[in-house]
């Protein structure tokens, strides 16, 4: 639970609310390797007394006067960890937690305030501050702040370094602005990279999937982006971003050669999936809508309706990962997809587990009676390839055919 300050003492913060506790000991600082701080505050005289203070504890303290040239400071040097005003005129706290966490996810960042609120109080938990503080602050507790956030900053980073270790396991975004960051990041580095589908009989591609991609290291993969999204409340902004990414190729060349792009269940809700004049919308004869069974229907009151616009625009539908989601009909039932892709959990060793085969075929003939296409997902040998072919499926994808890649890659048959 962390702790900040309330009006004339400190505060912890519960899901109850506010309450008073003890101010803790100064620890010793002899343990620790001298630290770098950057202290910011529109208050020059007041910045001042802060830094003699620091500086006499052992920190090595640079001041900024405004929350610009802090940026700057902290694009230039690094830093244990930074103490700032939270309303200052050029910018504020807050603000500049947010383009911190820009530069760097774990430096621990402190808030001070001289007009304390709740209003503030919360925005600062929410968007990550290491504590939040009230003028003037004891000396005495600025320096054990100041000395527990370095001692932080320091595990945050060796945390870091253990992951990378253990074989470079997600680097995982702590706090909401660096959330934030990270996730206008990856919006800006967006791309889409095409795994092709192909018809084993026929021995040619059928169609192409657009995946997302980003070159954010700290949202590596699709779902830690959606994931950010979601927790953000900026599902539609990631959903234009896709579509958009996907038809900046067009459609893939050939006749009759489609285009599969992901939605979310929210991306329903978003208007701009209906425009006509988008750039989807102007290649949606040759376009597959893939709608993932990961995620529920049941918010979205009209989704027949939606889907039905969605056709007339001459959209295609499909349901993503079929066993792998929600169980029942709800998704056949309101969607009635054209394309069914068996997620590719069902298809990994199939070929050695004959309960995973007789499933499958039963789900193949059964799609194929509604008129439904499958596809197979997640082919990585010839022997998973073979008895998916012998269950009943033609449409096949995965890397035994072709890794994802840029607009187009190449078919090894």
């Amino acid at each position: 639970m962390p702790l900040y300050a309330g009006l004339a003492e400190p505060f912890i913060w519960t899901k109850g609310g506010f309450y008073p506790v003890s101010v803790a000991a100064v620890p010793s600082l002899a343990s620790l390797p001298r630290a770098r701080v950057l202290l910011v505050d529109d208050d020059e005289v007041l910045a001042r007394s802060y830094a003699r203070m620091l500086s006499q504890d052992g920190f090595d303290v640079e001041m900024r006067f405004d929350g610009e040239a802090a940026v700057e400071a902290i694009r230039r040097e690094a830093f244990d960890v930074v103490l700032s005003d939270i309303d200052m005129p050029r910018l504020g706290g807050l603000a500049l937690l947010e383009r911190i966490r820009a530069h760097d996810l774990d430096i621990p960042v402190v808030l001070i305030t001289g007009a304390p609120s709740l209003e503030t109080a919360l925005a600062a938990i929410e968007h990550g501050a290491l504590r939040y503080l009230t003028k003037p602050v004891d000396g005495a507790r600025l320096r054990s702040i100041t000395a527990d956030a370095v001692r932080l900053h320091r595990l945050a980073r060796a945390k870091r370094q253990a992951l990378d270790l253990a074989g470079g396991a997600d680097r995982l975004v702590g706090d909401r602005a660096g959330l934030i960051a990270s996730f206008g990041a990856a919006l800006r580095s967006l791309w889409m990279a095409y795994q092709p589908i192909i018809s084993w009989s026929r021995r040619e591609v059928y169609g192409y999937e657009a995946l997302l991609r980003t070159q954010e290291p700290a949202l590596p993969h699709p779902m830690a982006v959606l994931d950010a999204a979601e927790r953000l409340d900026r599902l539609h902004d990631l959903g234009r971003a896709i579509r958009a990414r996907a038809a900046e190729p067009g459609a893939p060349v050939g006749p009759g050669i489609m285009l599969f792009v992901n939605l979310h269940t929210q991306d329903l809700l978003d208007e701009d999936l209906f425009d006509p004049h988008s750039a989807l919308a102007k290649v949606a004869g040759k376009v597959v809508l893939e709608i993932t069974e990961r995620s529920s229907l049941h918010a979205i009151r009209d989704v027949q309706s939606r889907i039905a616009r969605l056709r007339a625009m001459g959209f295609r539908i499909a349901v993503d990962d079929l066993g792998a989601g929600y169980a029942g009909l709800t998704s056949f039932a309101q969607l009635e997809p054209e394309v069914v892709k068996l997620d590719m959990s069902l298809v990994r060793g199939i070929n050695a587990q004959p309960t995973k085969k007789t499933l499958v075929r039963t789900m193949i003939t059964m799609c194929r009676e509604l008129g439904m296409q499958v596809v197979a997902e997640g082919i990585e040998t010839p022997d998973e390839r073979d008895t998916i072919v012998e269950a009943g499926c033609d449409l096949l994808q995965g890397y035994l055919f072709a890794r994802p890649g840029p607009a187009f890659p190449l078919v090894t048959f």
